[in-house]
């Protein structure tokens, strides 16, 4: 994560829960064309007062088209969220709830006996948490509509995934597509974001993000997982919405996260965060365990995310029972 690491949901030492998981291939992959696409602008219905905690005046969407895919039934995967990890961010960003400043990726997490990073409480500046994108890509023209791409994943995407996709994964390179996609950030801008995720999907996620971007519910960074997510110090303040990486469920050596399919996305880890028992994913996120104080970013069942998803056959990790992964939305049911 480019200035913050969001642990793998599962890391956890939650062996039990881990190793419970199945292991359910996608059904066969469904090939677009091999040229990049440009999705078609169309009105959403969403607005931003109903759906988020923001208020704003929503614009068109633009969204891609085709079949939703058919989402297996729920079997809860208490692993599910890319492992990701960056070196901490040069600038200081602040808080717009006015709590001091945070600098992203800066501190590693102490380590409890095992060798796994400490719970700790959330800081001051994170309680309510809106910081600014930094923008990777070009960020839309003001006034944009809606805009998103699909590409096939060519040598040079393929060098920036470097590990994250190797040898063995349950998919083939040929079978991800490279999406980009206009998202509203906390900083009330819109922004130019980007995932891989499976061919067979690719139409679905950018129309969810369509909705979201029509809505302007907020999200903090979107981008893919790279190399040097995989081997970085957790420091527990982790936000990005990512997708693909390859993988196993953590507790298992060859039992496939839904991520290393592409069927999976996590939305605002931090505002949304993993809870089973005393952990917590990111290890910060603890104040956004208490879902009756709304803030920016936060899911709801019945929101504009649960909403745009379920519409696409896709379950969500914050409706399942024993353990809560209000971050997470799969195709495959895990």
């Amino acid at each position: 994560m480019s200035s913050r690491r969001l642990r793998v949901i599962g890391v956890l030492a939650l062996g039990a829960a881990a190793t419970a998981c199945a292991a359910a291939a996608p059904t066969g992959v469904q090939e677009p064309a091999a040229a990049p696409t440009t999705a078609a602008a169309i009105q959403t219905a969403d607005a931003p007062a109903a759906d988020t905690p923001t208020a704003g005046t929503p614009t068109a969407g633009t969204t891609g088209v085709g079949s939703p895919p058919t989402a297996s039934p729920p079997t809860p995967d208490a692993s599910t969220a890319a492992a990701k990890g960056r070196a901490p961010s040069t600038t200081t960003a602040a808080s717009a709830a006015g709590a001091g400043s945070w600098v992203l990726g800066a501190t590693p997490l102490p380590k409890g006996p095992d060798g796994t990073p400490l719970v700790l409480p959330t800081p001051a500046a994170l309680r309510d948490r809106r910081l600014p994108t930094t923008d990777r890509l070009p960020p839309p023209p003001a006034g944009a509509p809606y805009q998103s791409t699909a590409s096939p994943i060519d040598a040079a995407m393929a060098a920036r995934m470097g590990d994250t996709y190797k040898p063995g994964c349950p998919v083939g390179l040929g079978d991800l597509r490279h999406l980009t996609m206009s998202f509203w950030g906390f900083d009330g801008r819109p922004h130019t974001g980007e995932l891989v995720v499976n061919a067979s999907v690719a139409a679905a996620v950018q129309k969810v993000f369509g909705r979201l971007f029509t809505a302007r519910f907020p999200l903090e960074d979107v981008r893919i997982v790279e190399p040097a997510d995989l081997t970085a110090e957790p420091t527990g303040d982790g936000n990005e919405t990512a997708a693909f990486v390859c993988r196993p469920v953590r507790g298992t050596t060859s039992t496939p996260s839904a991520h290393s399919y592409g069927l999976a996305v996590d939305i605002n880890p931090f505002q949304n965060p993993y809870h089973k028992g005393a952990s917590v994913l990111p290890e910060l996120a603890s104040a956004y365990l208490d879902r009756s104080a709304r803030r920016p970013g936060m899911i709801e069942s019945g929101d504009v995310v649960t909403r745009a998803f379920a519409e696409a056959g896709w379950t969500w990790g914050g409706s399942w029972t024993s353990t809560k992964d209000i971050m997470h939305f799969s195709a495959n049911g895990r």
